[in-house]
C-alpha cells in the first residue's frame, strides 16, 4: 500500500504542471484575444508573413535575377482571381513578378516613387481583412520591394497569422520555460526532500525493543527535524516503558518466591506423605511462576544487549551444565557438533533459557530412561528425545508448535520471534523433535 501511493515529488510535479499549462492556456486566451481584436496589428502581421512568403522564391546567381513561386502560396498567387495579388519588382524597377492585371497597379505605389522599407493601408476597416501594403529585401545585395492586396481574405489567411504568431512568441518561449521551471524545481524538490527520504529510510529500520534506536535529524530541515526530534521521543518512552514493566515484572517474581520459599520451608518439618506431595507440586507452582515471570520479561527485551553468539558454543555448555540434572532424572543426554562454529546476533541468556527449556520439556515429558539428543549444526539447534522402547528414527518434516508441552515452549517461541528465527516441531516414533533455525 506505501508503494502505491505517489510520491510527494510526483505530487508537486503534476500540480507544477498543471498550474504552469493553465497559465499558458490563459496566456495563449489573452495573447490570441489582443491580436484578434486589434485590426492593424493584424494587417502589419498580415503584411510582414506574406511578403517573407513570396521572397523565398527568389534567387539570385552571377547578377541574374531568377523567381519561382513557393508552393506554400502558389495556390493564391498563381491567378489573378484569388482574392490575392502580388508584384515583386527589382530596385532598379525591373518586374520579377506579378500576379494582378492594370487594375491593381493602381493600388500599388507608383513606379517612380522611391518605395519605403514597409508601408500599409487598409481598403475597409474591420474583419474580413482587405488591405495592401508593401515590404523592401535585400538579397545577396541586391534590393526588392515586395508588394501583396487582399480583398476579404478568403482563404483566412489571417488565421495563420495569428497561429504563426502564437507559437513564435508564445508556446516556444512558454515551453522552454515550463521545462526549465518544472525541472529546476523538480530538482530542488528532490535535493529537499533528500533528508525526508534519508529519514524514512532510517525510520523502518528503527527496532522499537533496542533503546539505542533513534533518529539523526543533524542534516534535516528544522520542519523535518522537529519530526525527527518527536519520533526520537516518542521511542524514548517506549523504552522508559520496557524498563517499568522490566522493573515490575522482577519485583512480582520476588513477592510470589518469598511466601513460596517460606511455605516450602515450613512443608519441610512435616514427616507426612502428603507433605511430600505437596512439596512437589509446590515445586511445580515455583517453575510456572519462574516461567510465567520469564515469559513477562521477553516483552521487555532490548535489542541493544544483543552480540555474537556462537550456538555451538552456547549448545555445548548448556548440555554441560544440565547433564546432572538429566542423569539425576534417569534420562541419558548426548550433544553432537555437526560444524566447528556458528555466529549468530543474540542475546545469550535468551539463547540459553531457550535450548534450556527445549531439554527441560523433553525430560519431564517423556518416560525414564529417554535418550535427549542436541545437536548444533549451521545456524540450527536440534532437540530430540527419543524413547527406550522405539528404535531411532529420523523425522523429516516439521509442523508448528502446540501448547501440549506446557508454557516453556511459549517462552522458547518469544525468544525465537526476538531473534527473527523460526522454531518448528515434530513427531516421530520415537518422540519429539524441536528446531530452532537461526539462518
Amino acid at each position: 500500500m506505501t508503494r502505491s501511493r505517489p510520491t510527494l515529488g510526483a505530487i508537486l510535479a503534476r500540480r507544477i504542471a498543471f498550474f504552469a499549462i493553465l497559465a499558458m492556456l490563459l496566456q495563449l486566451a489573452i495573447v490570441f484575444s489582443d491580436y484578434y481584436w486589434n485590426v492593424g496589428e493584424l494587417s502589419r502581421l498580415f503584411v510582414e508573413q506574406e511578403t517573407e512568403r513570396l521572397v523565398a522564391g527568389i534567387t539570385v546567381q552571377d547578377g541574374s535575377i531568377r523567381y519561382r513561386l513557393p508552393d506554400n502560396v502558389q495556390q493564391r498567387y498563381q491567378r489573378g482571381d484569388t482574392g490575392y495579388v502580388a508584384r515583386i519588382r527589382a530596385a532598379n524597377g525591373a518586374l520579377v513578378f506579378q500576379s494582378c492585371d492594370a487594375a491593381c497597379e493602381d493600388r500599388f505605389l507608383p513606379a517612380d516613387v522611391n518605395p519605403p522599407d514597409f508601408w500599409l493601408r487598409s481598403l475597409k476597416p474591420g474583419k474580413p481583412l482587405s488591405l495592401v501594403g508593401g515590404r523592401a529585401f535585400a538579397i545577396d545585395g541586391q534590393h526588392f520591394l515586395v508588394d501583396i492586396a487582399t480583398i476579404g481574405d478568403p482563404s483566412d489567411v489571417m488565421s495563420d497569422v495569428l497561429w504563426n504568431e502564437v507559437i513564435e512568441h508564445l508556446i516556444v518561449p512558454m515551453s522552454i520555460l515550463l521545462v526549465l521551471v518544472l525541472g529546476g524545481t523538480l530538482l530542488s524538490v528532490r535535493q529537499a526532500l533528500r533528508p525526508v527520504r534519508a529519514a524514512a529510510d532510517a525510520a523502518e529500520q528503527i527496532d522499537p525493543m533496542d533503546s539505542r534506536s533513534h533518529l539523526d535529524f543533524d542534516q534535516m530541515p528544522r520542519e523535518v527535524a522537529h519530526l525527527a526530534a518527536a519520533v526520537n521521543r516518542a521511542f524514548a518512552r517506549v523504552g522508559e516503558l520496557m524498563r517499568s514493566q522490566r522493573v515490575l515484572t522482577t519485583g512480582i517474581a520476588h513477592e510470589i518466591r518469598t511466601p513460596l520459599a517460606a511455605l516450602k520451608l515450613e512443608l519441610g518439618h512435616i514427616d507426612h506423605p502428603r507433605a511430600r506431595k505437596a512439596e512437589e507440586d509446590l515445586d511445580d507452582l515455583v517453575n510456572f511462576v519462574a516461567q510465567l515471570t520469564a515469559l513477562a520479561r521477553l516483552d521487555s527485551v532490548d535489542h541493544g544487549m544483543f552480540e555474537d553468539v556462537d550456538l555451538v558454543e552456547l549448545s555445548a555448555s548448556v548440555v554441560s551444565q544440565l547433564a546432572p540434572w538429566v542423569y539425576e532424572n534417569n534420562h541419558t543426554l548426548e550433544f553432537f557438533s555437526q560444524v566447528e562454529g556458528f555466529t549468530v546476533r543474540g542475546a545469550p541468556s535468551l539463547l540459553r533459557d531457550a535450548l534450556r527449556n527445549l531439554i527441560e520439556n523433553a525430560v519431564k515429558h517423556t518416560a525414564d530412561h529417554s535418550l535427549v539428543i542436541v545437536r548444533a549444526g549451521s545456524g540450527i539447534i536440534t532437540v530430540e528425545d527419543r524413547s527406550p522402547e522405539t528404535p531411532l528414527l529420523h523425522p523429516k518434516t516439521f509442523a508448528a508448535p502446540t501448547d501440549s508441552l506446557g508454557i516453556g515452549l511459549k517462552i522458547v517461541e518469544r525468544i525465537v520471534e526476538i531473534h527473527q528465527a523460526s522454531f518448528s516441531q515434530a513427531r516421530s516414533k520415537s518422540g519429539h523433535v524441536f528446531e530452532l533455525d537461526f539462518r
